[in-house]
């Protein structure tokens, strides 16, 4: 069985091959690029350097969201496109999930924190239990003091890992009361390889979908639909 991986849902660009549970390539930025010019050159070298026939795939396992809106559109636009001419299906896989998997196997439990802005975090609360990644909590879009209670009821180790640990790190050092640390720099990001990983398992599944099925997952509206509904509301109170 061979998987593309992409995710795009963050600051970071990536993209994976995995075939039978092998790694075969892994293209990761995480830079100041727009993910719209770095996707499909990377998917593009990646195939070259291993003489992929990307018709060979069997499916493509995406980053469906949370995330960033822009970001999650090109991933979930480069997907929905890549299954339409190559006629495969697309496995969604939730970000903070994928964000999870890089950790396989560690003990205690696995918060993903990704900067929601507004000072909220996209989050969720996992563990591996006989060796299968477990959802604890589900992902959800809520304050980081939240998640810090919401963990500290659970008495247990926490590892953190995501792009909101460097934003909410003072936070979590003055109110957490449980053990925590934070998951070292090579998998401490989105990567492509957990979310190929992951489709692999939820392909086995039947977890599948078509391409015109696929919508990334936002978990709540964007800025412009904030604003547009708050200009709304003002009209409406000032005609009232």
């Amino acid at each position: 069985m061979k998987i593309l991986g992409l995710d795009s849902s963050g600051i970071v660009a990536s993209v994976a091959i995995v075939e039978d549970d092998v790694l075969i390539a892994e293209y990761t930025v995480n830079y100041k690029k727009t993910h719209s010019q770095t996707l499909l050159p990377m998917l593009d070298e990646i195939a070259k350097m291993t003489e992929l026939d990307l018709n060979s795939i069997d499916a493509i396992a995406v980053a469906a969201g949370p995330g960033s809106f822009t970001g999650l559109r090109i991933g979930s636009a480069t997907a929905k496109g890549l299954g339409l001419a190559l006629k495969k299906p697309l496995i969604a896989i939730p970000t903070v999930e994928g964000l999870a998997y890089n950790l396989y196997d560690i003990p205690g439990l696995i918060c993903p924190i990704m900067d929601a802005r507004r000072k909220q975090v996209y989050t969720g609360i996992y563990r591996f239990t006989d060796h299968q990644l477990k959802v604890v909590e589900d992902q959800m879009a809520v304050s980081m003091e939240t998640v810090i209670e919401k963990l500290n009821q659970y008495g247990e180790a926490v590892t953190f890992l995501g792009d909101g640990v460097p934003v909410f790190h003072e936070l979590i050092a003055e109110k957490m009361t449980v053990p925590y640390s934070f998951a070292p720099a090579h998998v401490n990001k989105q990567r492509a390889a957990a979310v190929a990983a992951l489709g692999e398992i939820y392909y086995r599944q039947g977890k599948t979908e078509t391409a015109m099925e696929h919508v990334p997952d936002y978990l709540r509206v964007s800025q412009a639909e904030r604003e547009r509904a708050e200009r709304e509301a003002a009209k409406a109170d000032a005609n009232s």
